[in-house]
């Protein structure tokens, strides 16, 4: 199945008022793949458009943006992963900002197949190397009514520090205890078979000229590149895709949002009936104290305000109102 979105507005934050004329001014970011296509393509050159800055990105993923932004050679990260305790001390005073939310897609090249389900047990499987051909009789019993070949499954992860990596990794931990005892939950790990690919554009690469692959993939690259997308069970047991209501479903699993604003939306509890198990929010990462503070305050509300209208035909799903708010109150202390 072909992911699709529809056109949503964004929230309605009050944004913060800078200080001097932003006039020739710069910022440079690097970080996660996941969200260059929404930065890139339409909140660079919109801020750009409004504010009269330029901002330049550097989609390197998400843990060379952490490594990027704690050595200061860049003004702000971008992460789909929380930091790590040791990360947060290691960037001496950053702030994470959860500034766009959307979901991680198992994408799939089965010549002939069009429609795929996946329980988090039999993903986990097939990335542990326990299941591997296609016809295997775990999958053939989610899939009833489908002539799957009997084909090698070609599993496809990312090479490099990844939040796709971590939210990948953190739903497995949470539905399969051996992938929590043998791999573990973090951006980069060490899986038991496969091929890498480096950033969403090196896994979306691997998977498209690969007859038999799987790979996980953040939905706008599944969007872009027309890959079909495994539905996924969720806690509910029904087979979800990776859509815009289904993220926001997921989101409502949120009630409070800690102070650091780290949050986990994998597998919510089976109430939320029509959640897509793989959703994640990406964070923009900002020193508090940083010389240029008030502009990186302006930059990061433009994203989660008026940026957000142009998340939807990416997959990115608007921000839940109690996230908005503590969007707010962490903006007050990158402009203040």
């Amino acid at each position: 199945m072909t992911l699709c979105a529809a056109f949503v507005l964004g929230s309605t934050l009050v944004p913060l008022t800078g200080s001097a004329s932003a006039s020739a001014a710069e910022l440079s970011g690097a970080g996660s793949t996941l969200i260059a296509p929404l930065l890139e393509g339409y909140w660079a050159p919109g801020f750009e458009r409004e504010d009269g800055v330029k901002v330049k990105y550097g989609a390197v993923g998400s843990g060379a943006g952490i490594e990027q932004i704690s050595a200061r050679a860049v003004d702000f990260g971008a992460s789909d992963a929380p930091l790590t305790p040791a990360q947060s001390a290691g960037c001496h005073g950053c702030i994470q900002v959860p500034w766009a939310l959307t979901a991680t897609g198992i994408a799939y090249h089965i010549e002939g197949i069009s429609r795929l389900r996946l329980s988090g047990p039999v993903l986990a499987d097939i990335y542990l190397g326990k299941i591997t051909n296609w016809d295997d009789p775990a999958i053939a019993r989610l899939n009833k009514g489908e002539h799957l070949p009997n084909l090698p499954i070609s599993v496809v992860y990312r090479s490099d520090g990844s939040g796709d990596t971590y939210a990948f990794t953190d739903y497995l931990s949470r539905i399969s205890p051996e992938w929590k005892s043998r791999v573990g939950n973090a951006t980069s790990v060490s899986f038991p078979v496969g091929t890498g690919g480096k950033g969403n554009a090196g896994v979306t690469a691997v998977v498209v000229s690969t007859n038999g692959a799987i790979g996980y993939i953040s939905a706008s690259y599944i969007i872009a590149h027309h890959l079909g997308a495994a539905a996924l069970e969720n806690a509910a047991h029904r087979f979800i895709y990776p859509n815009l209501r289904n993220i926001e479903d997921a989101a409502l699993s949120i009630k409070r949002v800690p102070a650091n604003n780290e949050m986990h939306i994998v597998n919510p509890p089976a109430k939320y009936r029509i959640a897509y198990p793989l959703s994640t929010f990406t964070y923009c990462l900002v020193p508090e104290n940083a010389p240029q503070k008030a502009l990186i305050g302006r930059w990061v509300t433009y994203a989660v305000t008026t940026g957000q209208r142009y998340g939807a035909a990416l997959d990115f799903a608007p921000i839940p109102k109690v996230v908005r708010a503590a969007i707010e109150r962490t903006l007050r202390r990158i402009g203040s």
